[in-house]
């Protein structure tokens, strides 16, 4: 319980109203603290885009007509696992993050 007092004192003394530039997300790569990543089998996919549809950060790229499959950019990913559960193929399975 102390050790959780003393990480709110410390939010306590950020400063009010902090605000980044805008446009400034793209510096911030939110992939690097995730445990599990998505893989797709190409094979399985129908290309349907529930992946690109559901994913809450909006991490997946259209690669075309002519690959037919979404592509997450891992730099953004978070690993929650949205567009596996939602892939009405399974084609994508949530592994665990390479280190």
């Amino acid at each position: 319980m102390a050790k959780q007092i003393d990480a709110l004192m410390k939010v306590r003394d950020l400063p009010v109203g902090f605000t980044a530039k805008p446009g400034s997300t793209l510096e911030f790569k939110t992939g690097d603290w995730r445990s599990m990543r998505p893989k797709l089998d190409r094979g399985k996919c129908s290309y349907c885009g529930f992946c690109y549809i559901y994913c809450p950060d909006g991490v997946y790229q259209d690669m075309g007509k002519d690959e037919k499959y979404y592509k997450p950019d891992l730099d953004y990913c978070k690993g929650c696992g949205v567009c596996a559960q939602e892939c009405p193929k399974h084609c994508i399975e949530m592994v665990l993050e390479e280190v």
